[in-house]
């Protein structure tokens, strides 16, 4: 006898499903197309048909604890070859939009995050605190565009000055506070996702593979998994051939490669300034030697020639290209076969944010425009703000969620045919 499942469909579950992305999940009949082109999908229960009978009977339990919605890499042969135009592709990418909206806490911002109408709260946050320290600074100087000198360790208001936004925004006093803030409210947040996600993951089935032996730590696939999934994209570049697959695989490299040197720059400027001018030279007293060159490692602005400088420059370029790759992929994409969402042009949108504000920052800086660059600086803090305080909630926070779903499939052997091993 078999057993009988008792099957409660969640109709407002299916209506915000079509809002945030699936809009076309109801023209699925069922034949499999998607699942047999999908060179990701396991051959064990394979996505993503299953996932378009699910949202169709409006299983919203089946759904949200779904690791295959992340090991999905959107590369869109699914919503090509499919023949009614039903788009799975855009369904998993809406199931993905919606578990950044529920998994991270406080959820009201993945519900201000979720259509365009969130957009001005979300830039008006950092705008106004950043819009108050640049008002106070100016009562404080004399003048909303400062011009400085260097006295001592000091910075003094002159009229034949240079553009200095330390002078303006204290690293001190502004940035690192703020910004060390923020951080840890995304990691706070972030934590509170995954450890939701890793609970809604304990009902999934183990694939027992023949001749694999113990089961793997997580930690062991999580590693495996950075080196060879994250660190050189492969499941991007096994995503499909063509010209649209290339250029999404080169976009997303450039743009996370550009990320990473990026950070590396904002780190050695941090331990430059606190350990070196801070703690060694302020609070040690050490002057010469390494304490003198770790906290010139940190001195902003730094000299074009400075090796850090190089490297940030290089992120800056590499970034620009990643992203006319990504943004030119969307903006090609047929609409008949697949969608752009809210949450692709807001992410592209922060992120040419923050490209075009940093080098324009520079630019202006090097040129002396002060009425120029001064704004342009202002509208950087506020696009990195966005960036990392919304982080859990926007689209880029699958670099967390699916590296994790990623290494606990790794984990439980649910992985692409040729992968198992």
């Amino acid at each position: 006898m078999s057993n009988t499942v008792r099957v409660q469909p969640d109709l407002k579950f299916v209506q915000e499903l079509q809002q945030v992305g699936g809009e076309a999940l109801k023209k699925c009949y069922q034949c499999a197309t998607c699942s047999v082109v999908c060179p990701l999908s396991p051959a064990d229960s394979p996505y993503p048909r299953k996932e378009m009978v699910w949202a169709q009977w409006g299983l919203k339990d089946r759904l949200v604890n779904d690791i295959d919605i992340w090991l999905c890499h959107n590369c869109g042969t699914c919503s090509d070859l499919c023949p009614r135009g039903a788009k799975p592709g855009d369904l998993l990418s809406a199931l993905r939009n919606m578990a950044y909206r529920s998994l991270a806490k406080p959820s009201i911002i993945g519900t201000w995050m979720s259509s365009s109408k969130g957009f001005p709260l979300l830039f008006l946050i950092p705008a106004l605190i950043y819009m108050a320290i640049w008002v106070l600074r100016a009562g404080q100087l004399g003048t909303a565009f400062p011009l400085f000198v260097t006295d001592g360790h000091t910075l003094k208001v002159a009229a034949e000055g240079a553009i200095i936004y330390g002078g303006l925004f204290p690293g001190d006093f502004t940035i690192d506070p703020i910004f060390g803030a923020v951080f840890a409210f995304m990691a706070f947040a972030f934590a509170g996702g995954i450890a939701s996600m890793l609970k809604g993951f304990e009902s999934m089935p183990k694939t027992f593979i023949v001749g694999r032996g113990k089961e793997p730590s997580f930690l062991c696939c999580l590693i495996d998994t950075l080196k060879v999934e994250v660190a050189q994209h492969s499941r991007f570049r096994n995503c499909g051939q063509e010209e649209k697959d290339v250029q999404r695989f080169t976009g997303h490299l450039f743009v996370f490669y550009a990320f990473i040197a990026l950070m590396v720059v904002t780190s050695v400027v941090a331990v430059g300034h606190w350990f070196g001018a801070f703690f060694l030279q302020h609070l040690m007293g050490i002057e010469g030697g390494i304490a003198a060159l770790i906290a010139w490692s940190g001195h902003t602005p730094m000299p074009l020639w400075s090796p850090v400088k190089l490297l940030a420059n290089a992120g800056a370029v590499a970034l620009v290209y990643g992203l006319m790759k990504l943004t030119g992929r969307r903006t090609a994409m047929d609409a008949a076969k697949s969608t752009s969402n809210w949450y692709d042009w807001y992410l592209l949108t922060v992120i040419w944010g923050i490209a075009l504000t940093g080098i324009g920052s520079e630019i202006f800086r090097l040129f002396g425009q002060k009425i120029l660059a001064y704004p342009t600086y202002y509208l950087h803090l506020v696009f990195v703000f966005m960036m990392l305080a919304y982080l859990p909630w926007s689209k880029l926070g699958h670099v967390v969620y699916r590296t994790v779903a990623l290494a606990y499939a790794r984990k439980i052997g649910r992985l692409p045919m040729g992968e198992l091993k």
